[in-house]
């Protein structure tokens, strides 16, 4: 799979992506940090990847339709903090590599994976 991501999880996870086998790359490599949400979702719809996140406001499917996109995952963890996130995220990440993303929104929290 190809990933992108988004500025506001840990670059750390690029590695983890890396390493099992996926294209990855992220925004700060871009020089978008900073660019609104609809400038971040036209970069990936452009590069055909999966949008890795933690902002809520993406996960808007009246302004940015899932079924346009390789896929949209957006991560809730149960609390703040680069270390709690990190944690979070690498504990979800294989469950990712097995579901079908192209044209999804999964919404990751601790109760489960919700898909829209």
């Amino acid at each position: 799979m190809r990933f992108k991501l988004d500025e506001n999880l840990p670059v750390e996870l690029l590695d983890d992506l890396r390493v099992a086998g996926h294209e990855a790359d992220g925004i700060h490599d871009e020089g978008l940090i900073g660019a609104p949400d609809n400038v971040v979702l036209d970069l990936v719809r452009r590069e055909n990847r999966v949008l890795l996140t933690l902002d809520k406001g993406i996960a808007d499917v009246r302004a940015y339709p899932p079924e346009v996109h390789a896929g949209i995952v957006l991560f809730r963890p149960p609390a703040a903090g680069r270390g709690t996130t990190l944690l979070f995220v690498r504990r979800h990440l294989a469950s990712l590599f097995e579901r079908e993303l192209t044209g999804r929104l999964l919404v990751i929290t601790d109760r489960g994976i919700r898909l829209r």
